[in-house]
């Protein structure tokens, strides 16, 4: 049996790369250039591939271990792996690349291809200092690990620019990773040769560069782990394994300063910041302008991003100053000069409205259905009851009728009445039917709660109705009054309207909106015959509450307030 220990090869100079996937178990066959494992550091997230083909026999490390350049990754047996005639073959192959690379430092020809596959244009400039040459290079998708098609996320350089050996040139990402290709040779971008969103693959062109002074440079390593690497700040290091057939025709490239490519905005270049952790933010929807880098550098590092959402989430004043960042402001505007103006400084209660309104908007998902209701039994019958009402001291409205009726359809439908938890994980079902009732008072709209409404007469509850109202107008509600509720009905009385789409009041799921009943004609299978109807709207959380479970609801409470003997059954 023949052992070859694999181990993780230069990546990029990252130190305790954690282990997040392991792609192979003992016992498998694997061929070269297979994918190990999944590293991910503050830099990237890369796929080891194997450098030898065999059987794995072991591995010699586990996810979450904390991996650096030279540990091992596991042991294969390559016995079964390589015949004399392979080895052979592979012997011939790298005295092949070892051809190339000495053509490479051949300045006198005009063309040839360097060890990463870039096809190069060399020529001769007369005025140029000894040993020095003014080329045009054609870089290309190097071995990315993959033989599938990648997309190009971001370019990173625009035409005119002068770029550094190891400038990033374009960011690429996969399935298996985030990566940006950097450039092998400093110089001037002539051309690009690819657009953002393209797919490529392995050897696609993507710019054209000229490398205006200095030599050819020494030919760099293209594996996926150098790749992988960000080089925002870390140059390609020259692999060990490639070396120049004449040493003595060595040149090495010139030394130039990275600078920001044009195309980057002044504030981005600022930023050192790994293609993972870019992806990540983009996932969060976080401008990194506003994080701050705790790594090497100033550089964002995951737990930076993690750090920043984490205190985003857990500040109320943050959170609620970040609702609707994304959204334009709309300009301020000096209106007396269109005419005379006066300014009155809103109520407290209008202001807390305005804000909760707001936050519901752009954090719920809306969606209102329509409906209405028959309610010419209802209001005959109440009708009936106005000289009992007299004798009692109170008055019968149609609100509290509509109160019973929406904690009825509540009890049937739980899921009107529950709430979401722990981020959307979790769905909290309310045993209680506590509604709010919605009252226009001239310091603004207050919303008391009507407790146990499914367990009061209608008589009960038209008289807590009317005594919450006065103490709304009279400004004298109790904070725990207003507390508490499963659900909401805004009505509009006799105000007017023949619909409208109430906003929800979150973290409640659902609200009816009620407008003005008026007579309609209805067909009643033989003739039209004028009935009251009623038109309501329930507006409702989709994240929730979906079609089925609305419809249900509506239907039901539709034939509650249609049929006033309904109520004797529930």
């Amino acid at each position: 049996m023949t052992r070859q220990t694999i181990v993780v090869p230069d990546i990029g100079g990252a130190e305790g790369a954690e282990v997040v996937e392991l792609l192979v178990a003992v016992g498998d066959a694997i061929e070269l250039e297979q994918s190990l494992i999944v590293l991910e550091s503050d830099k990237a997230s890369m796929e080891i591939p194997a450098s030898h083909a065999g059987v794995v026999v072991e591995l010699k490390m586990a996810v979450g271990d904390q991996l650096s350049e030279g540990d091992a990754i596991l042991i294969l047996d390559t016995s079964a792996a390589y015949s004399d005639g392979a080895v052979a073959s592979q012997q011939e192959a790298s005295s092949n690349d070892q051809s190339a690379v000495s053509s490479d430092t051949d300045l006198v020809s005009n063309q040839h291809v360097d060890e990463g596959g870039e096809r190069v244009a060399v020529s001769a400039d007369p005025g140029a200092t000894a040993g020095r040459a003014v080329l045009e290079r054609i870089v290309e998708v190097p071995d990315i690990g993959t033989d599938g098609d990648v997309e190009v996320v971001e370019l990173c350089v625009s035409v005119g620019d002068m770029i550094g050996e190891g400038d990033s040139v374009v960011a690429l990402e996969s399935d298996k990773a985030s990566m940006e290709v950097p450039s092998p040779a400093a110089g001037e971008v002539l051309e690009l040769l690819i657009a953002e969103g393209a797919s490529v693959t392995q050897g696609a062109a993507l710019i054209k560069l000229s490398v205006r002074e200095g030599s050819l440079p020494a030919a760099t390593a293209t594996s996926a782990t150098a790749i992988a690497a960000d080089s925002t700040d870390t140059a390609v290091k020259p692999s060990p394994t490639v070396a120049t057939a004449n040493p003595a025709s060595e040149v090495s490239a010139p030394v130039v300063s990275a600078q920001p490519s044009s195309s980057v905005s002044a504030d981005m270049s600022d930023l050192y910041v790994g293609p993972a952790v870019r992806k990540l933010a983009r996932e969060f929807g976080v401008d990194l302008k506003a994080v701050k880098g705790s790594g090497p550098k100033g550089r964002i590092i995951k737990e930076d991003l993690h750090a920043y959402v984490s205190q985003r989430l857990a500040d109320p004043a943050a959170r609620a100053v970040s609702v609707g960042s994304g959204i334009p402001e709309v300009a301020e505007i000096d209106f007396s000069k269109f005419g005379p103006v006066r300014h009155e400084e809103r109520s407290r209660i209008d202001k807390v409205t305005a804000t909760n309104m707001s936050k519901s908007w752009l954090n719920v998902p809306h969606v209102t259905q329509f409906d209405d209701a028959d309610i010419t039994d209802l209001e005959a019958f109440r009708s009936s009851l106005k000289a009992q009402a007299e004798q009692r001291g109170s008055k019968l409205s149609p609100v509290p009728f509509i109160i019973k009726a929406v904690a009825i359809a509540l009890n049937a439908n739980p899921k009107l009445k529950s709430s979401l938890a722990e981020q959307g994980d979790v769905l909290v079902y309310k045993d209680y039917c506590h509604i709010g009732m919605a009252v226009d008072t001239s310091n603004g709209l207050v919303v008391p709660v009507i407790r146990d409404a499914d367990k009061k007469s209608v008589w009960e509850l038209s008289d807590e109705i009317r005594g919450l109202a006065a103490k709304a107008k009279d400004k004298k509600l109790k904070p725990d009054e207003m507390q508490g509720a499963v659900f909401t009905v805004s009505s509009l009385g006799n105000i007017g309207g023949r619909g409208f789409t109430p906003i929800v009041n979150t973290p409640e799921v659902g609200i009816l909106g009620v407008s003005k009943a008026s007579t309609q004609p209805a067909w009643d299978g033989s003739a039209f015959q004028p009935r009251t109807m009623l038109p309501i709207s329930l507006s409702y959380d989709h994240r929730v509450v979906n079609g089925g479970d609305a419809g249900r609801f509506l239907t039901y409470l539709v034939a509650l307030l249609s049929d006033i003997r309904q109520f004797a059954m529930n």
